[in-house]
């Protein structure tokens, strides 16, 4: 039966062209945005996820960037106590070399004094952005520097932190400063009890041990650092990634979609036209 009231063909060419309509125009949106979940209201189980993870990411990249600070600072601190270290291997060459019978002492304790003075230069310069880790400020309990590295989630949501403690360079630098080949007495003569020189070479040697020891430790302390802020460096990819896999738009996929949606379309906009003909057929029975 044919109707002039109701046209059942161009009702159902408009609902399958408004389908077609809604759906060319989500594609455009994933094209033109790159987002195949924009909103909650495109798949809320994914954005909630997706979301999650995204401000995760934010958080480690922000701890890597503070840690980087840190890192920084006992690099610096290293250099530092590494420089001491050289510093104390040339005293004790000076000290050992003052043990053979008839070197002139005196000369060898002014080396000894400037390599010192050296040390305290050095010791004094080793700070990072005014951070010193190396004068003793930073070692024993209550003085320990806490660095944040990392957050994570369970029954609550929590950080996580790395805890290490400076050296103290300023006591072995007073120590090489008691070190004495020569002494003089306040008229600038030689004293009558020449200095122990075994014993400060022994003494010397100990605080040469001292300077590594501290070198090395800070040494171990910056590794740890970069290989926490490596591993950030690649969880942060690694949340990267699951975000775009659960949100971003398969581009090529929508491309190939957006072009069958523009043919559906262009076909059910002809299938309207075409059903919105039959009430004028429907005339050439009263002519």
């Amino acid at each position: 039966m044919s109707s002039i009231l109701t046209n059942s063909s161009a009702m159902n060419a408009l609902a399958t062209l408004k389908d077609v309509n809604r759906g060319l125009n989500q594609t455009q949106d994933r094209v033109s945005t790159g987002l195949k979940v924009a909103s909650g209201k495109d798949n809320a189980a994914y954005f909630a996820v997706s979301e999650t993870m995204k401000g995760d990411s934010g958080m480690f990249k922000a701890i890597n960037e503070g840690m980087t600070a840190t890192k920084n600072s006992v690099a610096t601190a290293r250099l530092g106590a590494e420089t001491v270290s050289d510093i104390a291997q040339q005293i004790v060459e000076r000290v050992a070399f003052a043990q053979t019978e008839g070197v002139d002492r005196k000369d060898v304790q002014l080396e000894i004094d400037a390599l010192v003075k050296n040390m305290g230069t050095a010791i004094e310069q080793a700070t990072f952005n005014g951070d010193n880790l190396v004068d003793g400020t930073k070692t024993g309990a209550g003085n320990e520097v806490t660095v944040t590295n990392g957050v994570k989630r369970g029954a609550t949501f929590s950080t996580t932190s790395f805890v290490f403690e400076g050296v103290n360079l300023v006591d072995i630098e007073t120590q090489f400063k008691a070190i004495k080949v020569y002494t003089e007495d306040v008229n600038g003569d030689p004293e009558a009890v020449q200095p122990d020189v075994a014993a400060a070479l022994t003494a010397a040697e100990g605080q040469l041990a001292a300077s590594i020891t501290a070198a090395t430790s800070l040494g171990i302390t910056e590794n740890a650092l970069e290989g926490q802020m490596e591993f950030i460096d690649a969880l942060t990819d690694t949340l990267d990634s699951g975000v775009s896999s659960m949100v971003d738009a398969d581009m090529e996929e929508e491309a190939a979609r957006l072009q069958a949606y523009q043919v559906q379309q262009q076909l059910a906009t002809q299938s309207l036209s075409i059903a919105n003909q039959a009430p004028q057929n429907i005339l050439s029975l009263f002519r």
